[in-house]
Formats: structure tokens, C-alpha cells, sequence
């Protein structure tokens, strides 16, 4: 655990903080403190208001109301550049680094121009000094191509300290790093905050938080349901502050009996999947789906559900494992082969991957079956029968807000789910592979699309949901997995699920018996 010899004076002060988005609220008088010389944690569930907070404080966002005071001053940010010239950095998790420019070219990129004044070998020459001080080894002259992902960000943190930051906002600053390069950067944020510069780590894995921070703030909801000395908490009560249980509905009860001794409609066995970086993103999992039953996925971002949903739905190469449906070995084979054998695929990138954006609500709804009857005849298109079966679904399914010949793209975003959901569920299929499917939606499409997965489960459809949204993965899953760092850790019925421990394994503090 992390131990400080100083407790320095209070550098930022958040005062009853509040920003929301089309009404809805990510920061709710969200109050906040940050001390000289300290590290403090930010933990908290996927939507629970940590990137919103921590975007406010790097001038990204503005608040709807509230007030952000350093150094005993109140001050307002208009942009990135404001909050920069405050002593306030941050360093993304997606680095934003000019890849063919060298390490010092990228120090003065977005600097105003009487900023820019000094020489490159004068930019160089600060940028070893920083380098050496703070212990974050880079070669100023190196293009960032050139450097692995450790290395770059160390440049992302020296671009901050170049431009004079005293406090730094590191969001899942180990994601994407290995062991031994999250010990260096943790020994080089030691070293930072013992010079006087305070950080802001935002974080859910557990250890990181315990072992590395000073002070933990929980929010929750998009409120802070708390702030702690580390020294004087535990992982326990952290989960239980960070997960609650208050607010978390109860299982729908559903008859799922009759299903329950058919052989799995889905079965995964050992499966290993690389991230985009070629690094283990899904190490060795496996789970069986029948028919009749919603097995939900719970985790926090970033722990291998994506990389895992696209290799069960044949968008990214499977390394070793298997993946059988309805008893067919699909492993190797690609998306469109996988529909034909029975996959109904919900994405979570709904224009992305779910719909052509620049074709209309009829075309989409018969996108992987115009080649088949009734759509097609003698290699030509029926267009009477494609915009009566759109007239149909539109109907069944809801689906508002579409005028002839518009183009999805100018559709509502649940609108647009159930879309999706009226040409998944009306094709012939054994298993409906739904992620993030209730993202970003209002109370009333929220309650659509759940209301047809549990119907479509109801009717003997095996349904593998993954969301980042625990009160949904609760409300309607009868088998609960908890994915952490790329495994399964976890697995509860209904019955069986304990909140808090639940809390510990998405965190990674605990390995499940």
C-alpha cells in the first residue's frame, strides 16, 4: 500500500458539480478534492461518471453548473488549452500522438505560437531533462511509430509535464501496458508526486487502486457516494460502494425448465483471442448457452468482452479454442457463414457494424436475405414485397421516425435498435448474440428491446447478452458470467448472486471458488 510522508494542501476543489447529456444527468453535484503531492483513485462502474468528471477538469466538457476551484482560485475552462495553462493534464487511454513526427515535434503540437519560440535541440534537451527527472526514459529524437505502446505513453505524460501540469489525469493509464511496464509507469508517478504534482487515476481494477492511491473517491449513478483514506478501506467496501445494491433490480422469474435438458445451442471451449494490439485479450473461456436461457456477461470495459463478441460472432480471428452452434463447429468460419448457421447478431456499434448508414430502413431490414424468396426472383429484386415486410416489422417492432428513401443514419439511436432487433429475431435463428444492446436509449426503447429478448427467449432462444449495464445483465439473465482481465471469473443463477462478491470479481480483487 502507498504511503506518503506529507498531506499537502488542497490544489483542486470541485464544488457540486453538474453535467448532463440530452437530459440525462453523468455528473449530479459530484463534489471532489484533490491534494498536493497526492494520488488519488476515481473508481467507479462503466456510466458512472468518471470520464465526464475527469473531462470537466481537462476542459473538454463544460458543466451545466457548478464550480472548479486550484489553488484556492475559481476559474472557468472554455477548451483543452484553458485547462493546460491552469497546471491540469490529461493523459487518455487512447494516446493522441502524431505517429510520423518524433517524440519533441509532438511536445509543441496545439502550443500557441509565442510558445513555439525555442528550437527543436531546445525542446529535445527539456524533454531528456523531464525524462530524467521523473524517470520516464524516452528518445526525444524517435519517431513515435518507432515506439511500443509503454514508451508511448510516456510521451503522452511528458507532453503534459512539458507544458507545465501539476496535476495529471491518467484514465486507465495499465490497460493497455504490461506488467513490468505498469510498474515503471507507477514507479515514475511516485517520483512525480514526491516533486509536488498531484494525479488523478482513474481506474477499476482494484489492486491498482489499494496499492497506488492516497485517497479513493467511489461514484455511483453519477454521484459521489464517497471519499476514503486507501489506508483505512479495503476491496470489500469499495465494491459494495462502488456496485450498490439498493437500486439493482430482481431477476425476472422465467419457466426456463423445459429447455433445460437439450444440449447447448452455443458452446465455447478454451477460447483465446489477441486484442488490436496482438496482445491475449480473451484467455481461455469457455460457457454453454441453451436454448431457452439469457447467460449475461458483466465486466467493466476494457476486460475482453469486445475482442470475445466478435470472435463469437466471426468478426476477428479465434487463436486456439473452439466455438460450436447448434452443434456445428463454426470456428473458422466467417460472419455471414455464421447468420446461415443460426447466429442473430445485436453489435454495439449500431452504424458501424448493424446497419449500412447510407441505405434506407427497407433495405437494412432485408440486408442479409435479399438474395433469398421472397426478396428475390430470378436474380431481381421484388420491391412490393421488400416495402410490404418492412411495413410489417415497422409495425411489429415499432420502429418510428423513417420516411421513404431517408437513410438510416438519420434515425434515432432506438429506432435504430430496433431495427436491427426486427431483422435479427424475424430471420430463422438459434442464438441471439446481444451487446450493449440498451446503450444510449431512452426508458421507453430501453424497455422495447429488453421486452423482445425476453420473448425471443421465451420461444426457445438461447440468448448470450453482453452489457456494461449490471441492472440489466441482473434483471434479465438467468446465468450470470463476470468477465475480468480477458477470463471467466465468476458464475451465478439468480439464487445464487452475492453483489458484493460479484463487485470484487469484475474489479479483479477476488478469484471466484
Amino acid at each position: 500500500m502507498r504511503t506518503t510522508t506529507k498531506a499537502g494542501q488542497e490544489i483542486l476543489q470541485v464544488r457540486e458539480l453538474t453535467k448532463s447529456f440530452y437530459g440525462v444527468a453523468a455528473n449530479d453535484k459530484v463534489e471532489f478534492s484533490l491534494h498536493r503531492g497526492e494520488v488519488h483513485g476515481l473508481l467507479g462502474e462503466n456510466g458512472a461518471g468518471k470520464s465526464t468528471l475527469c473531462s470537466v477538469l481537462a476542459g473538454l466538457y463544460r458543466p451545466d453548473s457548478g464550480e472548479v476551484w486550484i489553488n484556492g482560485r475559481l476559474v472557468q475552462f472554455r477548451s483543452p488549452l484553458d485547462a493546460s495553462e491552469h497546471g491540469i493534464g490529461m493523459v487518455y487511454q487512447h494516446f493522441k500522438l502524431v505517429s510520423s513526427f518524433t517524440v519533441a515535434e509532438n511536445m509543441v503540437l496545439g502550443l500557441k505560437s509565442k510558445d513555439r519560440t525555442v528550437s527543436l535541440s531546445q525542446v529535445e534537451e527539456k524533454v531528456r531533462e523531464l525524462a530524467s527527472r521523473y524517470g520516464l526514459d524516452v528518445e526525444p529524437t524517435a519517431h513515435v511509430w518507432q515506439l511500443s505502446v509503454g514508451e508511448q505513453q510516456r510521451v503522452e505524460i511528458l507532453r503534459q509535464l512539458f507544458r507545465g501540469a501539476q496535476i495529471l489525469i491518467l484514465d486507465e493509464p495499465t490497460a493497455v501496458l504490461a506488467p513490468q511496464e505498469a510498474d515503471r509507469l507507477f514507479d515514475a508517478v511516485r517520483q512525480m508526486t514526491d516533486q509536488d504534482h498531484s494525479v488523478i487515476l482513474v481506474s477499476h481494477k482494484m489492486e491498482e487502486i489499494l496499492f497506488h492511491t492516497d485517497r479513493v473517491t467511489v461514484l455511483r449513478g453519477g454521484r459521489n457516494v464517497g471519499t476514503l483514506r486507501t489506508s483505512e478501506t479495503n476491496a470489500a467496501e469499495l465494491a459494495k460502494m462502488m456496485v450498490g445494491s439498493e437500486h439493482l433490480p430482481k431477476s425476472i422469474q422465467r419457466t426456463t425448465g423445459q429447455f433445460a435438458d437439450k444440449d447447448p445451442v452455443l458452446s465455447i471451449r478454451e477460447l483465446e483471442v489477441e486484442g488490436d494490439r496482438g496482445t491475449p485479450a480473451v484467455d481461455g473461456a469457455s460457457l454453454d448457452v441453451l436454448a431457452g436461457q439469457i447467460v449475461g456477461v458483466a465486466g467493466v470495459a476494457g476486460n475482453g468482452q469486445r475482442e470475445f463478441q466478435q470472435a463469437i460472432a466471426g468478426q476477428r480471428q479465434v487463436s486456439s479454442g473452439s466455438i460450436m452452434l447448434g452443434g456445428r463447429d463454426v470456428t473458422q468460419l466467417g460472419s455471414a457463414s455464421r447468420s446461415r448457421s443460426g447466429l442473430a447478431y445485436v453489435p454495439e456499434d449500431r452504424l458501424g457494424t448493424g446497419l449500412a448508414s447510407g441505405m434506407t430502413l427497407e433495405e437494412n431490414l432485408i440486408l442479409k436475405g435479399y438474395k433469398e424468396p421472397p426478396y428475390s426472383r430470378y436474380g431481381m429484386l421484388r420491391p412490393r414485397l421488400i416495402a410490404a415486410r418492412a411495413e410489417q416489422l415497422v409495425e411489429d417492432f415499432d420502429i418510428r421516425g423513417s420516411r421513404s428513401g431517408m437513410p438510416v443514419s438519420l434515425m434515432s439511436g432506438g429506432n435504430l435498435q430496433k431495427a436491427i432487433l426486427a431483422r435479427e429475431l424475424t430471420r430463422p435463428h438459434d442464438l441471439l448474440l446481444a451487446a450493449s444492446p440498451t446503450r444510449g436509449l431512452d426508458l421507453a426503447a430501453t424497455a422495447a428491446v429488453r421486452r423482445h429478448i425476453l420473448a425471443d427467449a421465451e420461444n426457445g432462444g438461447a440468448v448470450l447478452l453482453f452489457s456494461e449495464d449490471l441492472s440489466e445483465i441482473i434483471e434479465l439473465s438467468d446465468r450470470i458470467l463476470v468477465m475480468s482481465g480477458g477470463r471467466i471469473v465468476g458464475s451465478y443463477t439468480p439464487e445464487t448472486l452475492d453483489i458484493g462478491e460479484l463487485g470484487l470479481l469484475m474489479t479483479g480483487a477476488k478469484v471466484h471458488d
